[in-house]
């Protein structure tokens, strides 16, 4: 792609922008149009909550014991 089509396609947007800017500047009509436009392509998905997962201390010594054990079995291999 050249320069000169590069900044063809710049002032494009920068036009069409502008002319946007001033559709919802001069009324508030056209955002709440621009909006239930796009709501009706694709409805806006509602994200769950995660819930944290609580380990018991009992669980948390056999992994930190597994992990001990890797890093015991790392080292003596080195």
């Amino acid at each position: 792609m050249s320069i000169d089509s590069i900044l063809v396609q710049i002032d494009a947007e920068i036009a069409r922008l502008k002319q946007v800017r001033s559709l919802l500047a001069n009324t508030g009509e056209v955002a709440v149009k621009l909006t239930e436009r796009k709501t009706k392509k694709a409805p806006a998905k509602v994200k769950k909550a995660k819930k944290t997962r609580v380990l018991s201390p009992e669980a948390r010594k056999r992994i930190a014991d597994a992990q001990r054990k890797r890093w015991a079995a790392q080292k003596a291999k080195s």
